[in-house]
């Protein structure tokens, strides 16, 4: 690895005595770690093939000893697991010490999603995530991401954060992951090596004032902001900081971490927040602080939602033909829009209601599926869901084959199902829809998801077993 000269001058008073160390793990492997995600592994409670380390700060983190082939692992597409680089997982530590009752939580800059399932995972019950990226193609990465991970109270956005000003006061949590120089990716990312320059640097702390000022607005008065960057510098970290604390009157909160975390706090006082060094912490380079709003005197605004003309919101009265879809069907209400259903929580609908008027959402709770004539298409984001009723349809255990043929979105035969709409299992979990004829089955899995490589590893991805099904797919 290549590291400009001019970034060790930048780092060398930071690190002193510990430069060389630091400089050293530059240079070593990234290691490798995924998040389960604990409403799949709660319903199909599947084992480790074998023991894993756990990350320390997380509840659902672990490391591998080796980079599997992610891509062919069924259970990866299934939203069973994610993969997630691991010192960014301390967000969701941050949000169990600090967050105990349910919020409406906005993840601000979320792709390609990592930061909002660790958030979706330790929110307390009965809070909403909205995760916005302003950039459309991220944006669809992170609705597949979120869309996977299958909880209902997510709301997937791709807007400006200036945009968010017509919800003044709505979110009790905001996440700003802002966009950075990526000094903690260089081992990972050649672009982090080859960008970086003393300039660029300045120009993202300026770009992230930018960012949090359009977003501090609707952040609730006694809300709490967590600014993350994948960065080491000052510039970016420690001063952003101490000018949140300047500049809109927020209050750095403490945030209790165990010793052997070996996560190094910031020596100022007055900015404080918690860098992950990679010569200290199994991970990549992070920083993390948490602000509070004090505005105490600047009372709350309705939320300004505008009518969209085009589109408009109907209520679906006629449910009963959706009722057996998803558990708790009563918890949720029903919109008809182009003949698409969507399912939303009924503590968070009139929210999201006014999300997809006011803002440019990709993906809002739970599609159900489109009409179609007479017929009706199930979603796979119904598949994905963790509300999906699986007696409503007939399931089919694939084996190993089938299920990556099924994920190349190629036609696969059924020889003992029915005809009609069919939920494809591996593992016992779902991944997602087809539509047997008879002599074939109709993939309904989505076009821009699917596998593309033609390549078959020699050895399939085996992360996790299940003892119920050891005999069916080996």
């Amino acid at each position: 690895m290549n590291v400009p000269a001019y970034f060790i001058d930048s780092v060398r008073s930071q690190f002193g005595t510990e430069l060389e160390p630091f400089l050293s793990a530059l240079t070593d492997d990234a290691p490798v770690s995924i998040r389960v995600n604990p409403y799949k592994k709660l319903r199909n409670s599947l084992s480790f093939s074998n023991p894993l380390e756990r990350v320390p700060w997380s509840e659902q983190g672990y490391y591998l000893e080796e980079r599997p082939s992610f891509t062919f692992d069924p259970l990866f597409h299934a939203g069973y697991y994610y993969v997630q680089e691991a010192s960014s997982m301390f967000i969701e530590h941050v949000v169990r010490k600090l967050v105990s009752a349910p919020v409406a939580c906005l993840d601000l800059c979320a792709a390609p999603g990592g930061k909002s399932v660790s958030l979706l995972s330790a929110l307390p019950e009965g809070s909403l995530l909205v995760s916005n990226e302003i950039i459309r193609q991220r944006a669809n990465v992170l609705s597949e991401t979120l869309t996977k991970f299958g909880h209902p109270n997510a709301v997937v956005t791709q807007n400006s954060p200036a945009d968010f000003a017509a919800f003044p006061g709505l979110f009790d949590l905001i996440l700003v992951d802002a966009p950075c120089s990526g000094e903690g990716m260089f081992r990972k990312d050649e672009v982090a090596i080859q960008e970086w320059s003393p300039q660029n640097v300045k120009m993202c702390a300026a770009r992230q004032r930018d960012i949090l000022s359009d977003v501090w607005p609707t952040l609730k008065p006694g809300g709490l902001l967590i600014y993350s960057t994948c960065t080491f510098n000052r510039d970016e970290n420690e001063d952003n900081v101490r000018w949140m604390a300047d500049n809109l009157g927020a209050t750095i909160k403490k945030v209790e971490v165990e010793p052997d975390w070996n996560i190094v706090p910031s020596h100022d006082e007055e900015a404080r927040g918690f860098h992950f060094y990679p010569h200290k912490t199994k991970g990549e380079g992070l920083f993390v602080a948490v602000l509070q709003k004090n505005d105490v005197e600047h009372a709350e605004e309705p939320i300004r939602s505008k009518k969209h003309k085009k589109n408009p919101v109907i209520y679906l009265k006629e449910r009963a033909p959706y009722a057996d879809l998803i558990t708790n069907f009563d918890s949720y209400v029903l919109l008809d829009s182009g003949n698409c259903i969507t399912a939303l929580p009924n503590e968070h609908a009139e929210i999201m209601v006014a999300l997809l008027n006011s803002l440019k959402c990709i993906s809002v709770g739970i599609e159900l599926g489109e009409k179609r004539g007479k017929d009706f298409i199930p979603s796979h984001a119904l598949a994905m869901s963790i509300a999906l009723n699986r007696e409503a349809f007939t399931c089919e255990e694939v084996t190993y084959e089938q299920a990556i043929a099924y994920l190349r979105k190629e036609a696969i035969t059924l020889l003992n199902a029915p005809k009609g709409m069919v939920l494809l299992t591996w593992q016992n979990e779902p991944l997602g829809f087809v539509k047997n004829i008879g002599n074939r089955a109709n993939n309904l899995y989505p076009n821009e998801w699917r596998i593309r490589s033609g390549y078959l590893p020699d050895k399939k991805p085996k992360i996790f077993t299940s003892n119920n099904l050891l005999n069916i797919n080996k």
